[in-house]
């Protein structure tokens, strides 16, 4: 299941709880920390985001930082994707593999300079993150986990420029450009991501100075017509696009390449970590690729059913939900390879012992106006 069941005394806490349980959220834990999972309904917040603008607060996302001589390079020699792609002012999604091709985690690399890179990994796997680097960086070049030194808000959907252009913050930037700005005094930086598809951005200011950027962002969000959106929404939104979650479609044990991630590695790089590995595999070939499941009958699916052709079990699903664009069951699933399953083929999924019938899809299950 997304989230978990723990005990939350065990949890961290965000720059902006007192906010949120003012605004009415309601909370569950999400990769170690204590977080705002809707406020007003996950289906409305969805929707919202489609059709006008969400904001979301990613805070627990988590925050690292690499300088020194030649950062740069050695983040590049590390990590999957090639950071000779782009350059400062530029992010980059990429991983951070084990040798034998297994994913620890897929994160964002800002490009601050050469001697400056700057990661934004998974809440889980920051410390992992943080260890496999400082382990393997030459003198000189230092590692810091900084999680609490920024918190991250996410403005998505088609009014999101409308909302950051309100508050006088830079929006005229390439997709993954990103710029350092001020609002009220409070550094922000603007970054030209997001995880729902939809035209968005992210921002960083610093932890302390949280609550100013949000109650501002609040305020110009509700104005254009949007919500206040939780990480019900957000995954429902990612769900829908076919992006991949660590955990689920991303882990130890699921390559990049069987989560159709083989586009952010850079082939033709001399060496990064599992490089041997992947290349096996895709000369190979994968034993397995994700795909995507469309319910032509009515039920949700969830994380870890079967999927059957006839009888013959030919893979699981690793995300599933109810689409709120569609209005159907949608789901990612790891095929196998040998089973010759193309797109447009129908499966069935075992949910609770009830077969549901679905179709082979390729992802984005939906079509966003812009990226």
């Amino acid at each position: 299941m997304l989230f978990a069941v723990t005990d939350n005394s065990e949890l961290l806490h965000g720059p902006l709880e007192s906010r949120h349980r003012e605004l009415g959220a309601t909370f569950a834990p999400f990769g170690g920390w204590l977080m705002p999972v809707s406020y007003a309904g996950t289906v409305g917040e969805h929707t919202a985001t489609r059709e006008a603008v969400g904001l979301f607060d990613v805070s627990h996302l988590g925050k690292a930082l690499v300088v020194g001589p030649g950062a740069a390079e050695f983040v590049n020699s590390a990590l999957t994707n090639d950071l000779r792609r782009v350059g400062p002012g530029k992010a980059q999604y990429t991983l951070c593999c084990t040798p034998d091709g297994g994913v620890i985690d897929d994160l964002i690399a800002y490009y601050v300079s050469d001697d400056e890179i700057f990661l934004v990994p998974n809440a889980a796997n920051t410390a992992a993150v943080v260890k496999a680097l400082q382990e393997t960086a030459p003198q000189g070049i230092s590692i810091t986990d900084q999680h609490r030194s920024f918190a991250v808000l996410a403005v998505q959907g088609p009014r999101s420029a409308q909302v950051l252009d309100a508050l006088g913050l830079p929006t005229d930037m390439d997709y993954m450009g990103y710029a350092d700005a001020t609002y009220s005094g409070v550094p922000v930086r603007v970054c030209r991501t997001g995880y729902t598809g939809e035209h968005g951005y992210e921002l960083l200011p610093p932890w302390e100075s949280a609550p100013v950027v949000f109650d501002a962002l609040v305020a110009e969000v509700q104005a254009a017509g949007g919500q206040l959106a939780g990480l019900g929404a957000r995954d429902t939104l990612r769900t829908e696009m076919g992006y991949p979650l660590h955990g689920h479609e991303l882990s130890l044990d699921i390559s990049p390449l069987q989560a159709r991630c083989g586009w952010a590695i850079g082939w033709k790089k001399d060496t990064f970590w599992g490089r041997a590995a992947l290349v096996a595999e895709k000369e190979a070939g994968p034993r397995r690729l994700l795909r995507g499941l469309r319910a032509t009958g009515r039920g949700v699916l969830r994380p870890d059913l079967t999927v059957l052709e006839g009888s013959r079990p030919v893979g699981v699903t690793t995300s599933g939900t109810f689409s709120p664009t569609l209005k159907v069951g949608i789901a990612l699933a790891l095929i196998d390879t040998d089973a010759g399953i193309e797109d447009g083929a129908v499966v069935t999924v075992d949910v609770r012992g009830r077969a549901l019938e679905c179709e082979v899809v390729k992802p984005p299950f939906v079509e966003v106006k812009t990226r």
